[in-house]
């Protein structure tokens, strides 16, 4: 069994559970160790597409994590998170109410190639080690701006402190710290308080099936394969 599976993640699934159930459905339908891996992942609080490859296919997960991507995002106002997301500690910082014009200027200043810094609680390594697992020991790890692209943001729905909004982005985009930044951009303060992929590249998450009607038949019928 080799092609592109795309799964509609539930909220609370990391993406190597996902990855670990497909691989234990297939070996337990057909006996075979196939392997399984995903083209980029989805933090555990985040839900939507998440493509994965399998057999061969995993060979192109490389170039498939190089797509873009579009997401639906819900910001929380007037605090901020350590791992700038619900999950973290979150500290009050203010109760400001932007309008809505506030709030459309600042977001402007986010379109096209911008210089984003990762958060703290991520997987990129610094020194040999993960930066959530310095981070988690309470140690401040100095990650390095780098280079994205916010294609657009559009969508816009605000009602203080929610606002949400879709994104189009390049691949290696961190959400959550656009969410942080946009909060320092209004002097606000804001976390990431609720995060959906609807694509990847050409791959939307309206044909990906869900966890709870996942089988070895639903599997086989949904392969994707690419010329």
């Amino acid at each position: 069994m080799e092609g592109l599976l795309l799964i509609d993640k539930p909220e609370d699934w990391t993406s190597f559970d996902v990855v670990a159930k497909v691989r234990g459905i297939i070996k337990h339908a057909t006996g075979e160790r196939v392997k399984v891996g995903h083209t980029g992942t989805l933090d555990p609080k985040a839900t939507g597409l998440l493509v994965l490859a399998i057999g061969s296919y995993t060979k192109r997960v490389p170039e498939l994590t190089k797509l873009d991507k579009i997401y639906e995002a819900e910001l929380t106002l007037g605090k901020t998170s350590n791992t700038d997301d619900s999950e973290g500690e979150l500290t009050e910082v203010n109760d400001d109410q932007p309008s809505k014009d506030q709030i459309e200027a600042a977001l402007e200043k986010f379109i096209g190639e911008i210089q984003q810094v990762p958060p703290q609680f991520s997987a990129i390594k610094v020194d040999g080690k993960r930066a959530y697992k310095s981070a988690r020991k309470g140690d401040e790890v100095k990650l390095e701006p780098r280079t994205v692209t916010i294609r657009s943001i559009n969508d816009l729905n605000y009602e203080y402190p929610v606002l949400s909004f879709v994104t189009d982005v390049t691949s290696g985009t961190y959400i959550r710290s656009l969410a942080r930044d946009i909060g320092e951009k209004l002097g606000t303060g804001a976390y990431l308080s609720g995060l959906r992929r609807e694509t990847v590249g050409e791959f939307s998450v309206q044909n990906a099936i869900a966890m709870d009607g996942l089988n070895i038949e639903t599997i086989q019928d949904s392969i994707i394969t690419l010329a």
